[in-house]
Parts: C-alpha cells; structure tokens; sequence
C-alpha cells in the first residue's frame, strides 16, 4: 500500500488520479506515455490503459518492467497481479512478429516469429489465408509483398503489431539544400540563418531510426511547434521526390512557400494538385479532398493515381489524424514507400488510431504541448469556459425539443453575441479569432460585430486575402467556420472565441486551440473563450471536447454569466 499515491488502479486496466492531490502533474505526464484519458469530471480523471497505448509506448521504448514500476509508485492501494501479468502479455507482443524481403524474390515478403507456438495460434485465421499467407518452416511464413499493409492491418486486429523490416525503395532522387539565411518573420529577423530547432532535430532522428530501421512512423507536435519544419527536414535527409498530403488548399501553399522559403528547390519542381490545379512535380502537395473526389457515390476516386504518378521516395501526411478512410486503403499499397505522418494529436474520433499505427507507422516522437510551452516556443494559453444562461423563452423550447436539435438549439444560444461583444471590448487591439459550427449563428455574428467571415464556400483566392489582411493587422477579428481548424497559419492570433463545435471532438478542441499557438511578442500570452450554454447537452459535449487538452496539461476557468463567479477545473 502506497498511501501518498495519486491513483486508484483497477483489474480492468482503468485507473482514477486524483485530479486534487498534490502529485496530479507528476502522475498525469506519467500515465499520458502508456495510457489514454477517457473522462475529465473535476473530481477524479480516467485513464485507460489499451493494446494500442502501450504498442506506442513501446515504439518509444518503453518497457513493461517501466511501465509496471511505474504504477507501483502512483497506484494507493497497489496493483492488481493480474494486471501486470496482463501489461507485460501485451507489451511482449510488441516485435514479436516482424516483416522481412526476400533475397530471391521482390514479389514476396517474410514474416518472421520468435517463437513457433505465435505462427501455430494465427495458422487457421481466415483473414490471414485470403491475403495467402503460407507457413514455409516453423519460425517462418510468406506472402506477397503487394499485401504488406494489409497484412500489418490483419496482424495489428488480431493482436500482434508487426515490426516492418521489409525495407524500402530508394524513390527518384531530388537535390535540395537548406537556404542559409531566409526572411521568415515568425522566426525572427530578416536574414536569420535557419536551423532546426533541438526538438526538431530529435523528431527527425527518431522517425530515422537506429541503424536505418526507420522510415516510417509519425510525429506528434503541438500547433504552432514546426510540424512543417520537421517534414522538410525528412525531405531534404533522404533528398529524394516527395508526395505531401494536406487538409486543405490554404494549408498547400503554406507547404510551398516554406518550401521556398527555407530550401533551394526552384518554384518549377513543386506542383500543386487540388481542386484549382494539377501539377505533378518533383515534389507535389495535394489535398485529401481532391484525392478522394468521385463524380458518384460509389464510383471510382479519379486521383487516387496520384500516389503512383511519380517514383515516389517519401510520403508526408501532413494532419493525419484527418485522413480519410480511402486513402488508408491507398496507404496499404504502397508500403514500400517511406511514410512520415505529422499531426498535433493522434486522436481520431472515428476509433482508427490503430490503422494509422499499422500503415503509416507507430509514434516515433511526442512532445508534450506544456514542454514547448515552458521553453517559450509556444504560447502560454489561458483558457475559459464562459458558462451563457438562456433566456426563458429559449429554455422552454429547448426542453420540448429532440436530443441532436437540443445540441444545436444550445450552440446557437442568441445570448453569446453579447458575451463575444463584451471579450472583444477586453481585448482591444488583440487579433480574434471567432470559431463556430454552424453558418447561420456564424453570419448573424459576423453581421453583429461587424467582421468579414471565411466559410467552406469562401473562394481560396477571398480566404487568401483575408488571411493576409489578418497577419498583416488591417483586419483585427475574423469570424471562421471550421475550414479554420486545420492547417490556417496566423501567427499573431492571440485570442480565439470558441461559439459552437462538433458535439464531442477533442481532435477539433485541440485544433483551435492550435489558431493561437505560435509565441507572441512580448509576455507570450493568449487566451481560449469557450462557450456553452448553461444546463444544457452543450456542457455534456464541452466536457468531453476539452479531454485531450486537459491530458497536456491545460487548465479551464469557468466563469458563469453575468454573474462572473468561476472556478478551475483541471
């Protein structure tokens, strides 16, 4: 027994940490490496320990001794034995299974086991036979190599995470080199020679890996932290042709101008492919939207041949959190092809975090938002939660009405126009940025306040205008929907208004918190408003958005309206 311990740690693999006891930070940065948080009541968090949480920590070389001892420390009332028979049965699962070429054949691949009895257990799996997997000698079998993904994806459902040492292609080669100097102004003054930053260059070795046995994986970093950077890096070390895959229009030229910006590529070796051109270049940035566009439901996804335009020596997913289910099944094709993911979070809130670990790769690199923070090179954020009663006449429609109209009734809440009013009064002369869900509340408040707004039906050249306007501060609020969330840089953002979101998305939370991210001059200070109306599901949801963001470590002040009585929650 471990009477000072945070955590109460179960049979079922939850744990609760005690969100008021002295040793929280402590615990949750410990329990974040090999356990997902679940549930944020004020009182006591949920973490849940899964397959896929302790797979990744693996990748990251975590062992089950670290883990388990780990627990020891934390856990009040000890750990159940079964438990950690259970941590280390998984954990052992991890490289148990690897992939291999084969000498004598490019057409086939070797998967290879430590133990005779795990290639006994998986011999009569009928998803293992339709993709021919065919045993040749008791450690070995064999299989096509056009199946690797497939099989990977097979082997991860079944329990077994597949370790690929298949090797990749070299992909045609590309010459480029860092610029010495640049004139990025978010990085400093014109002509500042550029260099990557010591996290930067950690993310680039890893995905690297020892003894060349990376080349594929993905890379967590916060908004505002250099994602781009870090692909551009991979880049310019395997110096080789480059398919980059983005969120969104405004989000590929980014990728080309820093393109520009930092490396000697000329402007005639970068293509842009998504709904306004079609350029196949050396080193081409598309969208997922145009990749999986199709003139019917059903029909054939005319771009997808995209992936096999080029002799292709590395694959960037640039927010891959976001990518679609079609080009998962492209991505399984094409696993001899180095693929490095970038994204903020690795949530999905479709569940399949575990494709993203058996086709682009597990987690090479994490790098807490709170680190960064401390280290000045993210924003500090304070973030609120503005609790807006609604008025009787609403509340008396509001209960009458379905659960899903109750949500968007709630969101839409008239009462938060003047609450927005009164924060920007707060905030003079700060860049906001007003954030919502839902185009109608969206025109009334850019009507209300009198700011432009950028919507999905927005032409890019429009939003390119009023981006830059933005940056350049002749616009000083701008009122976005959610093509906002992803991949939009304005750096000098300091305040976002969150009026209406997704029902429960932690990814989308994460994401707008990411607008205000980039350091600011001076103390580095922004500020996160959500808001969500009183009594009502919207609290429900809000709750459970601000999950992902409570695990790194953020703080939410509640505040009521008008009264202005508040409390923290962690």
């Amino acid at each position: 027994m471990n009477e000072t311990g945070a955590c109460i740690v179960r049979r079922d693999r939850t744990i609760l940490l005690e969100c008021a006891h002295p040793g929280f930070e402590k615990a949750r940065k410990e329990l974040g490496a090999f356990a997902e948080l679940v549930k944020s009541p004020p009182a006591y968090h949920t973490y849940r320990i899964t397959p896929l949480s302790l797979w990744n920590a693996a990748a990251l070389n975590y062992t089950a001794e670290t883990i388990i001892s780990s627990l020891h420390q934390l856990a009040r009332w000890g750990v159940p034995a079964g438990l950690e028979d259970e941590i280390a049965t998984l954990l052992s699962r991890y490289g148990k299974l690897t992939l291999h070429g084969q000498e004598t054949s490019n057409e086939l691949i070797t998967l290879r086991a430590e133990t005779a009895e795990i290639l006994n257990g998986l011999v009569n799996e009928s998803g293992l036979k339709e993709l021919g997997l065919q045993r040749i000698n008791p450690l070995e079998s064999s299989c096509r190599a056009e199946n690797r993904g497939l099989l990977k994806q097979e082997l991860m459902r079944l329990g077994y995470p597949v370790l690929d040492y298949a090797g990749y292609h070299v992909g045609q080669a590309l010459s480029l080199t860092w610029k010495e100097s640049h004139n990025h102004a978010k990085d400093g003054a014109k002509g500042e020679a550029f260099g990557l930053r010591e996290y930067q260059q950690e993310a680039v070795q890893m995905f690297q890996g020892i003894e060349g046995q990376g080349g594929s994986g993905v890379v967590v970093l916060p908004c505002g932290a250099g994602k781009t950077v870090v692909g551009l890096a991979v880049l310019e070390s395997l110096q080789c042709e480059t398919l980059i895959l983005t969120s969104n229009t405004t989000s590929v030229r980014q990728w080309v101008d820093e393109l520009l910006e930092r490396t000697d590529l000329a402007d005639e070796s970068i293509g842009e492919y998504s709904g306004e051109k079609r350029e196949v270049r050396p080193v081409t940035i598309a969208t997922y939207q145009i990749l999986t566009h199709r003139q019917s439901k059903g029909g054939p996804f005319l771009h997808m041949k995209l992936f096999n335009e080029r002799n292709w020596g590395l694959i960037i997913y640039d927010e891959v959190h976001l990518l679609p289910a079609p080009v998962f099944r492209a991505t399984a094709d094409i696993q001899a092809t180095r693929r490095l993911g970038l994204t903020a979070t690795l949530v999905r809130e479709d569940g399949k975090e575990g494709d993203v670990f058996s086709l682009i790769g597990p987690k090479r690199y994490d790098m807490p938002w709170k680190e960064l923070e401390q280290q000045g090179w993210i924003a500090e954020v304070e973030c609120v939660e503005m609790i807006v009663p609604m008025s009787s006449e609403l509340r008396q429609k509001y209960l009458y009405a379905e659960a899903k109209e109750k949500f968007r009734m709630a969101s839409c809440n008239p009462a938060k126009a003047e609450v927005i009013v009164e924060l920007l009064k707060a905030h003079q002369g700060s860049s906001v940025l007003v954030i919502g869900q839902y185009l109608d509340q969206l025109i009334e408040l850019a009507d209300k306040i009198d700011a432009p707004l950028i919507t999905g039906k927005t032409k890019q050249r429009e939003r390119d205008e009023l981006y830059a306007a933005f940056n350049e501060g002749i616009i000083q609020v701008l009122v976005v929907s959610k093509v906002a969330n992803f991949a939009v840089n304005l750096p000098d953002a300091s305040i976002a208004i969150e009026v209406s979101g997704a029902f429960g998305s932690r990814q989308e939370e994460a994401q707008r918190l990411g607008r205000i991210l980039r350091p600011k001059a001076g103390e580095n200070k922004a500020y996160f408003y959500t808001l969500v109306s009183e009594d009502s599901r919207e609290q429900e949801f809000a709750m459970r958005r601000r999950m992902f963001l409570t695990e790194q470590g953020y703080e939410y002040v509640v505040k009521m309206v008008p009264n202005g009585k508040e409390r923290t929650i962690h």
